[in-house]
């Protein structure tokens, strides 16, 4: 059975740029299941599945609509206990909660400021004016003037990797030898700038960049073969 997943887009709908999305299409990678997905504009998420969506991604797993990234990855586990762990028991489920929190709390304020007028730019037309008005709500100030890809900002985001930097210094993944939906967490907030943005924030000799190049080769190069 093919699971389909509601995946944000921009005007060019081969182009899918959302953290919370890449982190479910890494999972669903990781557990080998057949998906379709279905590009979708802002505007649009109210309509899916008979209405009621306000985020994605949103899955449809025979039947079962299921919303949240965090919460897809708890309903695949559970659902397809056979297939490859996304964490790897108990404990790996509590590090993958902590590290999506981290992400979501730490990160994405940091890399938003550096890439939020690159989104709007790439949005489709019917998704603009949602998308300004929103965020420049959140931001109290027009989106040019939001987006800073400054070396101070970019020193600001590479020093909030420290933590990352350390473990990944020793160790290939998040997971240890392989990944985990740990790993997934961080790699969609870093698809995310890639698939925007021209901005290369990570230095080459940087152990989350080469972090980061390993993830992009998982499953046969999806998140590298990605349309940017």
């Amino acid at each position: 059975m093919t699971i389909k997943l509601y995946d944000l887009c921009a005007a060019d709908r081969d182009l899918r740029f959302s953290p919370a999305c890449w982190r479910t299409r890494m999972a669903l990678a990781h557990k080998g299941l057949d998906v379709e997905t279905v590009p979708t504009l802002f505007t649009e998420i109210g309509a899916i599945e008979g209405g009621g969506q306000k985020t994605v991604p949103v899955i449809n797993d025979g039947g079962a609509v299921i919303r949240d990234s965090f919460a897809i990855a708890l309903h695949l586990e559970e659902r397809y206990p056979d297939l490859p762990s996304l964490f790897g028991g108990g404990a790996g489920l509590a590090l993958s909660r902590f590290v999506n929190c981290w992400a979501d709390g730490a990160l994405h304020g940091l890399i938003s400021r550096l890439c939020i007028f690159d989104i709007h730019e790439k949005l489709d037309v019917a998704d603009k004016g949602y998308f300004r008005q929103s965020r420049e709500a959140r931001f109290n100030m027009p989106l040019e003037q939001a987006q800073e890809q400054t070396d101070e900002r970019v020193d600001g985001f590479r020093k909030a990797l420290a933590p990352l930097r350390m473990m990944l210094a020793s160790q290939p993944y998040i997971g240890g030898d392989t990944p985990l939906y740990a790993d997934y967490s961080v790699f969609g907030s870093l698809q995310w700038l890639r698939m925007v943005s021209d901005l290369e924030p990570l230095e080459k000799d940087d152990p989350v960049f080469e972090w980061f190049e390993r993830c992009l080769d998982l499953f046969g190069g999806l998140g590298r073969d990605a349309k940017v």
